[in-house]
């Protein structure tokens, strides 16, 4: 208590976070509450006035914060106890607003909020996709003091509706900040600019993330609310409590190499959650949407890579392994289930794409799995960062295949750290590759006959009325279209035809009158 006492913080505060765990600050806390919390009005007597000004219209001038750490640093506390000690001195709503890029972190952040603000009676809104807008709506009109959001969901609520407004916002904070700002795979771009132009251009702007980006160096640079920047001084940009290994398996094998790993875990560790990343569109290196706006990428690669997530989860499933999936083709309250479900232990396995990599803190994950090498060494870093959080152990194997070597050395540059390899006896694997792969296919065919890609349908028809068309109009002019590129394909077809009997007959002709010539030349000698 006397530690954070030290930071800054109010005896209630610290008391409440001693009741929470957290019995002394971490180096993240530490560097950056401080500054946070520079902005705070002085608390002594107010200049005299005929009407009493209101705290929050006396002059504040907040330093900008931007916080980069390790993974499992307590990031989140270093910027909800600042948020909740400026709150006391006058609550009012809304005071601050949350950005974050999935829904699951948006749920974990307002769960912090709602533990170490309990004794201000704190109230707090979660604005996410997948759920009703207009519960949202009526949440947001009743001045919530902490708005927690993914952008895509609160830029649709600042288009469509007055029925709130952020102008008194104090605190602005970016979480996974690098991710939010990215550009290229999500673009958040669009949404963020909407929510920007309708907060106060007079806020304190706090910015966290686990990996530092070009974009956020450039942030440095460009803030000018005194801005205040932390990075963990370490060469190494993963926990020392994390054993990270490889796995080189042949491509074709790999599910039989999965199956192998969970049931060694399983039987040496049965309290052990294990979670399993799979390949995403975004590890793999390609264009895709982001989790709170689905439709603002390649659908078909999309789909594909979600279906992958959950045929595993299916085929494990059949081996009596009690898993769970979690990716952005769920329904949300799915989502919410199968997440809830694994932080309880009814399940120990998660299958998920990469809207669980980021700042997901289940203290009984053990260990990690990369079903595929990831394509960018800061997702493989957010994804090992699930386990061996807070001065725990873990263990995180990637799975390597022969195209994969140059990702691996990618890693370990960016990481400044040498991967251990994982030994495995290859014939208990080569027992269960027939099985394995037979149990993958069944998995295959029961998912064609499911409306799997049901909603990404729906989303596009919703995305479509949003943006004031014909949903139906737009599919006639698209088969019209199709039509006319058939014709055009026929036509070029038919003239590339053309072109080439008329090329072979210029060749035919050619030849005959070289024969000729040969036939005259032959006549000629025998004369």
């Amino acid at each position: 208590m006397a530690a954070f006492r030290a930071l800054g913080l109010s005896p209630w505060l610290a008391e409440q976070a001693r009741l929470v765990g957290l019995s002394r600050p971490t180096a993240v806390q530490a560097a950056c509450i401080p500054p946070a919390l520079q902005g705070e009005r002085p608390s002594g007597p107010r200049p005299p006035s005929a009407v009493p000004i209101p705290h929050r219209f006396l002059p504040r001038s907040g330093r900008d914060c931007l916080g980069c750490a390790k993974t499992g640093s307590g990031k989140t506390a270093a910027f909800v106890l600042p948020v909740l000690q400026v709150l006391s001195e006058d609550p009012y709503g809304i005071f601050c607003l949350v950005l974050t890029p999935t829904r699951e972190l948006a749920y974990q952040i307002a769960e912090q909020f709602r533990v170490l603000g309990k004794p201000l009676g704190l109230k707090d809104c979660v604005v996410v996709g997948g759920l009703d807008m207009v519960a949202q709506a009526l949440e947001l009109s009743r001045k919530p003091h902490v708005v927690i959001a993914t952008p895509g969901r609160l830029a649709d609520h600042l288009r469509s509706s007055n029925t709130f407004s952020l102008k008194k916002l104090r605190f602005l904070v970016l979480d996974e900040a690098d991710r939010l700002l990215e550009q290229g795979c999500a673009d958040f771009t669009a949404d963020l600019e909407v929510i920007l132009e309708a907060v106060p251009a007079r806020r304190q702007t706090l910015l966290f993330s686990a990996t530092l980006t070009d974009t956020l160096n450039e942030l440095k640079s460009l803030a000018t609310n005194r801005p205040f920047f932390w990075e963990a001084t370490s060469e190494v940009r993963t926990v020392d409590e994390l054993d990270q290994r490889y796995l080189l398996v042949p491509e074709a094998v790999k599910d039989a190499y999965l199956v192998h790993l969970i049931q060694t875990f399983q039987d040496e560790h049965e309290d052990w959650s294990i979670i399993i990343f799979t390949k995403t569109c975004k590890s793999l290196g390609l264009r895709c949407g982001a989790d709170d706006i689905p439709l603002s990428g390649n659908p078909v690669t999309l789909s594909g890579v979600r279906k992958e997530c959950q045929i595993l989860n299916m085929m494990l499933r059949k081996f009596s392994f009690p898993s769970v999936a979690l990716h952005s083709m769920m329904k949300q309250r799915q989502r919410f289930a199968a997440l809830a479900k694994f932080k309880s232990s009814i399940f120990k396995i998660l299958i998920a794409t990469d809207v669980a990599a980021r700042g997901l803190d289940i203290p009984t994950v053990q260990v990690v799995i990369n079903h595929n090498t990831p394509g960018l060494p800061k997702i493989y870093i957010h994804r090992v960062g699930r386990t061996a959080r807070a001065g725990r152990n873990g263990i995180s194997i990637t799975m390597v295949t022969q195209y994969d070597i140059h990702l691996v050395h990618a890693i370990e540059e960016e990481i400044k750290l040498k991967l251990q390899e994982f030994s495995v006896e290859e014939k208990l694997v080569l027992d269960i590759l027939t099985h394995v792969n037979v149990t993958r296919r069944e998995c295959e065919i029961e998912l064609e006959y499911m409306d799997f890609d049901e909603k990404k349908e729906i989303n596009k028809r919703k995305q479509m009325i949003l943006e004031g068309k014909d949903p139906d109009l737009e599919e006639k002019r698209k088969a019209e279209l199709a039509k006319i590129k058939k014709k055009n394909n026929k036509f070029r077809e038919k003239v590339q035809q053309t072109l080439q009997e008329k090329k072979q007959l210029q060749m035919k002709r050619k030849i005959q009158k070289k024969m000729e010539r040969r036939k005259k030349l032959c006549a000629k000698e025998e004369q």
